[in-house]
């Protein structure tokens, strides 16, 4: 396949994948817990990480559209439709994974923090294994001395992939609940102890999916 039929087709595949979200998305009906926790750091011009889990991140594409939230996605082919959508809803995208690109990725997201940006990992991505906390958000957040807030999702009913995040799609009208964290620090001196606070925020987030199950 040449070059210009494989951008024709992921160029098409982005437009169609928006269109479906867009469609879909606009169905739901979203319950909120403790917006309030990155709101204010908004308000006054303060970085921050949001960190959810891979398998949640379509609901949280649609409902932080619009914001210019910086998004860690996959350098993969595969992430190319992601970022294409993740764009066309008005975020930024920083391009690396744990598995390729992962210095361009931890880079890109001490330099948003560092300029006062907001930036959105998925720290089991991109391939798992599913709900471990990965080391790159907490180094980035560590190096630039911005909290985390963890996000959890539930649906009322919803589709589950069988992929290895059991990647979450909302059924048309369902109930979405958000919960978000308070902002938590990396409590760090050094890259090497904020790889060992891993445990921590993979408790921060399954406290967070708890939350949003009982909303």
């Amino acid at each position: 396949m040449s070059e210009t039929s494989r951008d024709w087709k992921l160029s098409l595949a982005i437009r169609v994948g928006t269109w479906l979200l867009r469609a879909l998305a606009s169905t739901w009906r979203f319950r909120i817990v403790n917006e309030a926790s990155y709101r204010t750091l908004h308000a006054n011009g303060q970085p921050f990480v949001f960190a959810f889990w891979h398998g949640q991140l379509l609901p949280l594409l649609w409902l932080h559209r619009g914001q210019g939230v910086a998004i860690v996605i996959s350098a993969h082919r595969d992430g190319e439709i992601v970022a294409g959508v993740a764009e066309r809803l008005g975020m930024r995208t920083i391009r690396g994974s744990s598995t390729r690109g992962a210095a361009r990725a931890l880079l890109g997201l001490v330099r948003e923090l560092e300029s006062g940006g907001e930036v959105a990992v998925t720290p089991d991505g991109p391939r798992g294994p599913a709900r471990r906390f990965a080391s790159g958000a907490l180094v980035a957040a560590q190096r630039a001395g911005a909290p985390i807030i963890g996000i959890g999702v539930s649906a009322a009913r919803a589709w589950h992939l069988r992929s290895w995040d059991r990647f979450m799609i909302p059924k048309p009208f369902s109930r979405v609940n958000v919960t978000y964290t308070t902002p938590t620090p990396v409590v760090a001196a050094s890259a090497r102890e904020a790889e060992d606070e891993a445990p921590r925020f993979e408790a921060l987030l399954s406290d967070a999916i708890a939350a949003s199950e009982r909303a």
